[in-house]
């Protein structure tokens, strides 16, 4: 595996100010809320799109005649089922920008300007951690 970062190509030891380790940052409280808050919406809007998917597709398998229900003219309630997945789809996916957009990004983009800090040797690794535990982070983890 390639290392990308110059100063363990250069024969700098793991212990350099440059290296991060991402294991230990993956720890860290701000990387943890962030997870916690993605996971907080695609998991549950992920399990009500599966059962919705699900129940359509049972119904046009095991329901022909409700499916086959008329609506409006040749229109049937089967169509309009199987539109209405496109619609949701798109709901879901316009619903989940607009929440990254506004919760996740803002977030991740403070995390990689941590990041890049420490990579850059401007703060190492336990001052990283014990910014993440100061007053204002943790009321930012509760906003």
């Amino acid at each position: 595996m390639h290392d990308a970062n110059p100063a363990t190509q250069s024969g700098a030891t793991s212990n350099s100010p440059h290296t991060v380790d991402y294991l230990k940052f993956e720890q860290e409280p701000q990387f943890q809320q962030l997870r916690k808050r993605q996971r907080s919406f695609v998991f549950p809007m992920a399990a009500f799109f599966l059962a919705w998917y699900f129940a359509f597709v049972l119904l046009a398998a095991y329901a022909p005649e409700f499916m086959a229900t008329p609506v409006l003219g040749t229109i049937n309630l089967g169509l309009l089922l199987g539109l209405a997945q496109f619609v949701t789809t798109f709901a879901i996916t316009m619903w989940y920008v607009r929440f990254a957009n506004a919760k996740l990004d803002p977030e991740a983009e403070a995390l990689r300007e941590k990041l890049a800090a420490i990579e850059a040797g401007a703060i190492d690794t336990a001052q990283s951690t014990a910014q993440s535990t100061t007053p204002e982070t943790e009321g930012a983890d509760r906003a």
